[in-house]
């Protein structure tokens, strides 16, 4: 029997951030970011949000992602229910906008590539993991040689590509894609 579950879904989402508190330091008033979105996913499908600037888009993302705790809401992985207040789930992962505020500046390529493989355990061996390294920077058209360089040292789409070899490292069941070539100009747009 078919699996009929969507891949991802999303039930009554809600984001509210606190703007003022009471004199007794609880919420006042809020911004409502996200107010009740719900939607599906199914394998194979690609889903785009629009909306304006300061629409909630990214606050979308980061919160199916588990970066931010939702207010409300639900979100289904392969229909389990993910705990969100957990933080990230390793599953779902990121690609930012900005690709050089989420890179850390002092760490290398490599460091910054490897990272999601050290926290979620994925490889015992410090050797399958630096393969897994390099395998990731061919993908996104790098050489290996630049595993040992640090952020700065490269151009935007560079770094973008950086970004989009961390989201993939640990094999993602999906990707949330923050506008990631929007920072960039346009011939290296078509590129990424």
């Amino acid at each position: 029997m078919p699996n009929n579950k969507p891949l991802l879904s999303v039930k009554n989402l809600k984001k509210h951030f606190v703007t003022k508190k009471n004199f007794f330091g609880h919420p006042k008033e809020y911004a409502y970011s996200l107010n009740g979105i719900s939607f599906d996913i199914n394998k194979g499908e690609t889903l785009g949000l629009v909306g304006e600037s300061g629409c909630g888009k990214t606050t979308a993302g980061r919160t199916i992602m588990g970066i931010y705790k939702p207010t409300a809401g639900e979100v289904y992985l392969h229909g389990e229910r993910l705990d969100l207040s957990k933080g990230p789930e390793k599953r779902i992962q990121m690609i930012f906008q900005d690709p050089y505020a989420c890179l850390n500046p002092r760490m290398t390529v490599g460091e910054i590539i490897s990272e999601p493989l050290e926290i979620n355990h994925v490889y015992d061996d410090n050797k399958a993991k630096l393969q897994r390294v390099y395998e990731l920077l061919e993908l996104v058209g790098l050489s290996r040689e630049q595993a040992n360089r640090f952020p700065h040292e490269f151009s935007g789409g560079q770094r973008q590509r950086i970004g989009i070899a961390r989201a993939l490292a640990v094999n993602p069941d999906i990707i949330i894609c923050d506008e990631p070539i929007s920072a960039l100009d346009v011939s290296i747009q078509a590129q990424v």
